[in-house]
């Protein structure tokens, strides 16, 4: 973990004026509703469901799976795959590795390619997923969230985009565990089903494991992710100057995504392992990191040094390897 991540120069023309122009109140609402409601709906069907197709067993196995699959997004995937945040032990990173691919959003190497690309073109042309590269007006903007939340996914991957990870696919353990997403997925499925099984009795209950622990785990975490690229680009506040990006901070996002709608924060110091820099900004992300390093399996834990808070740059200061410097 001692390779620097690749650092790609932005293209001059890459910066394009109109994308810094406001967007209404009643386009962020109407963006906000777009993403809300499905996920209003999916508790609204929990709700009329409970006591025939869905239970105890399965909120448990659906709320476990969602937490342990976001957190090998957040923590391993984004904070440190991508942007190296903190570094751990290869049983840890794969272990990481594997829940994040059981989320089923891409194999590690592309998830990270992508991600450091949207960060090296940032609401630029070049960013895979930017909500601002249409017009200002409400069709606009909403063909804009349409393609940052989930259109992006049906254009054509950039044909260079290992570039953007020598540093892991230098790496033998990071090979195996990007190459192996298919059986990750495969797990991911079948270990709600087994245990819906065993905990139920029954196929039936393999089947409503599969679908609430697996399938739908699935979608949540989808579009809660997917609503980082999307909302967090359009909706909420900007506390730090970012430059020519429009990534804001979302408290529901906040929290959803464990710590990851802090995305000002994020975009202002990347490499941080702590997205929400305030005591209210809930980081259950954050939280977990440090509880590794209290039990010695993280270090080199970065975090905004106090003066480099203060100023809005947008490096993050490493500690000294204890959490006693966070």
């Amino acid at each position: 973990m001692s390779d620097p991540i690749p650092q790609l120069v932005k293209p001059a023309s890459a910066t394009p004026p109109e994308i810094l122009e406001p967007i209404s109140f009643a386009v962020r609402l109407v963006t906000l509703g777009v993403v809300i409601v499905p996920l209003l709906g999916l508790a609204g069907a929990g709700y009329l469901l409970w006591g025939w197709g869905f239970s105890w067993v399965a909120l448990g196995l659906f709320a476990g799976m969602y937490l342990l699959t976001a957190v090998g997004i957040t923590v391993g995937f984004h904070r440190l795959f991508t942007h190296r945040s903190f570094e751990t032990n290869v049983v840890v990173e794969f272990i990481l590795a594997a829940l994040g691919s059981m989320a089923v959003q891409a194999p590690l190497f592309k998830w990270v390619a992508i991600h450091r690309r949207h960060h090296q073109m940032s609401d630029t042309p070049d960013d895979p997923h930017s909500p601002h590269q249409h017009a200002h007006s409400v069709l606009g903007v909403l063909r804009g969230a349409w393609h940052a939340h989930l259109g992006w996914f049906f254009q054509p991957d950039p044909l260079n985009w290992g570039r953007y990870i020598p540093d892991l696919r230098k790496r033998r353990a990071m090979r195996v565990a990007s190459g192996l997403f298919p059986v990750w997925v495969g797990l991911g499925l079948g270990l709600p089903a087994l245990l819906g099984g065993l905990l139920m009795g029954s196929w039936m209950g393999a089947l409503f494991g599969v679908l609430w622990g697996g399938l739908a785990r699935i979608f949540l975490v989808h579009h809660v992710t997917w609503s980082i690229n999307s909302v967090c680009h359009l909706w909420g506040k900007r506390p730090y100057p970012t430059g020519h990006d429009q990534s804001r901070n979302n408290f529901i996002f906040g929290v959803l995504a464990l710590g990851e709608g802090w995305h000002n924060n994020h975009h202002a110091f990347p490499t941080s392992a702590r997205h929400g820099l305030r005591w209210w900004q809930i980081d259950l992300s954050y939280m977990l990191i440090r509880t590794l390093a209290l039990f010695g399996l993280a270090w080199k834990v970065k975090v905004p040094a106090p003066h480099v808070l203060a100023s809005g740059s947008e490096h993050a200061e490493e500690s000294s390897g204890t959490l006693a410097a966070l």
